[in-house]
């Protein structure tokens, strides 16, 4: 079983490209917070989101924003141009729960909220306080 579950918050602002195919792929960073130990340090953890997922979180993810991550954990090994090996450890996300929005104000609040309930293609979605249909 290859399963990972994270909360913690974005180290920077995602990045997005697209494979060659036109798929979406976006990659951010989360700090984790340890709880043990006198001195508090964080764990930071790769991720990679691929497809829609990516455009969302491409779209609404910023630096400092609290975020839940499913995934499994990946390691792949690469060799660099001049011959040295390297290993990759990251998390392949499945689910990303945006916990909190951007302080964008009011009026970038309701966008999210609206284009949160655009990417249930219609559907009917209750949406609590906080615009999130979770």
């Amino acid at each position: 079983m290859n399963k990972w579950i994270g909360i913690g918050r974005l180290t920077a602002d995602p990045t997005s490209s697209y494979t060659q195919s036109g798929i979406a792929r976006t990659k951010f960073t989360v700090a984790i917070e340890n709880r043990f130990g006198a001195d508090k340090k964080a764990t930071f953890v790769d991720v990679v989101v691929w497809r829609q997922l990516a455009e969302n979180c491409s779209k609404y993810l910023r630096k400092g924003l609290m975020t839940a991550v499913v995934g499994s954990l990946q390691i792949r090994s690469y060799e660099t141009q001049d011959g040295q090996k390297r290993r990759v450890a990251e998390v392949v996300a499945d689910e990303v729960r945006f916990l909190e929005w951007p302080k964008d104000g009011a009026n970038g609040q309701a966008q999210a909220q609206t284009d949160v309930a655009a990417m249930f293609d219609g559907r009917e979605v209750d949406l609590d306080d906080d615009g999130l249909p979770f």
